[in-house]
């Protein structure tokens, strides 16, 4: 098995483990700088609306051996207004050209007829009104808040009242980070756009419902025990789930890649730029904040409960007295907490072998079929 496989496996089963709870100050912190910088390029640059939002005309041409600069260049000077020409297949164009109404689309399609030596008959001309854009950037807004307003409802309703929260936090940074690479990228943001947008939605959710699951089932009877606290818990449960989110988000990114960087870069289909670059950032950026963000804020919302204020206070003193088992001594990091009466019930996802994060920041394991020792 290679490195990377075993390490995989080691973290399935709980042997090793990356404390998040413990360094989510600094994740906080890279999170704040990249939103930052998300709303710096959006307040700045601004986005760059495509036809279908601003209106304007659409001409194809037939097969020709102009040059995209060059009838870029000839579309601008017809039009007075920036253009943007791309190549389709059988050496055809499609030239676009914001802001024109009926008389001006028709004059720019003469003009173009004959820079590019073309019969005007052969020019394919459609007019987009800026209505009908506004109209679709009404439904997509309101379809985002019918959906947060669902997904704050359901989560409340089948976890609780703060994991609804860190989930909606979760999903704002996620929209603004990818409009914001949109703005600074300066790609133009057409109805693809907002589909990825409204898409990538569902994928940052899931990760982030699979931990908040598995924290769910392993917090019941917590404040029955004195072993673990509850961000020790929540950490534990992303570490049980850490390997499933990775792979699912590099099989989702890698055909999002392949249309963004070798349809849309190397092949020259700037059509497929509009939903790969929302649907590759957003899953990169959905899987960071459900690992990064989501759980580590449940964590700290959860942390100032009273009875979790509570049941810190003597998991910490019990730990002070000494008052652990023989395995569970700091040079291992902790013990899988499968036996005994203090231990919280169930287990998180993929936990074959429960474990936890001990002040370290490692996670131990107990050895299969070792006695647990009898509490003192």
């Amino acid at each position: 098995m290679s490195r990377l496989g075993t390490i995989g496996a080691r973290l399935y089963r709980g042997e090793i483990g990356y404390d998040f709870v413990r360094h989510r100050k600094f994740w906080y912190g890279v999170s704040i700088l990249i939103t930052i910088a998300a709303i710096a390029g959006l307040a700045i640059r601004g986005l760059n609306m495509g036809i279908e939002f601003k209106g304007g005309a659409v001409f194809t041409t037939p097969s020709t051996k102009v040059s995209v600069s060059d009838a870029r260049e000839y579309a601008e000077e017809a039009s007075g207004h920036p253009a943007i020409v791309q190549k389709l297949g059988n050496d055809t164009l499609r030239i676009q050209v914001a802001q024109l109404n009926t008389d001006q689309a028709a004059q720019v399609k003469s003009d173009l007829a004959r820079d590019l030596k073309i019969d005007a008959d052969k020019i394919g001309a459609e007019l987009v009104g800026p209505s009908w854009g506004k109209q679709i950037a009404n439904k997509a807004w309101t379809g985002l808040a019918i959906f947060m307003v669902l997904v704050v409802i359901y989560l409340a309703i089948a976890f609780e009242w703060r994991m609804a929260v860190a989930a909606l936090i979760a999903l704002i940074h996620d929209l603004t980070i990818t409009v914001g690479v949109y703005a600074l990228v300066g790609f133009e943001v057409t109805p693809g756009t907002v589909i990825g947008l409204l898409t990538i939605l569902g994928y940052s959710l899931y990760d982030t419902v699979v931990v908040f699951d598995g924290l769910k089932e392993g917090a019941k009877g917590i404040t029955k025990q004195n072993r673990y606290t509850y961000s020790e818990l929540a950490n534990r449960s992303l570490n049980g789930t850490l390997v499933r989110s990775i792979n699912t988000t590099v099989v989702a990114l890698l055909p999002v890649a392949g249309l963004l960087f070798i349809g849309g870069g190397v092949l020259g289909a700037g059509m497929l730029n509009d939903i790969s670059l929302s649907l590759f950032v957003g899953l990169a950026a959905g899987a960071y904040s459900s690992i990064f963000i989501a759980t580590p804020l449940v964590a700290d919302l959860k942390e100032r409960d009273p009875q979790m204020k509570a049941l810190r206070k003597r998991v910490l003193a019990k730990r002070a007295k000494g008052e652990t088992e023989p395995d569970e001594s700091p040079a291992d990091g902790g013990s899988d907490g499968t036996g005994g009466d203090d231990e919280p019930r169930g287990t998180a996802p993929g936990d074959t072998a429960a474990a936890t994060a001990g002040p370290s920041g490692v996670v131990g394991q107990r050895g299969r079929g070792r006695p647990s020792g009898r509490r003192r």
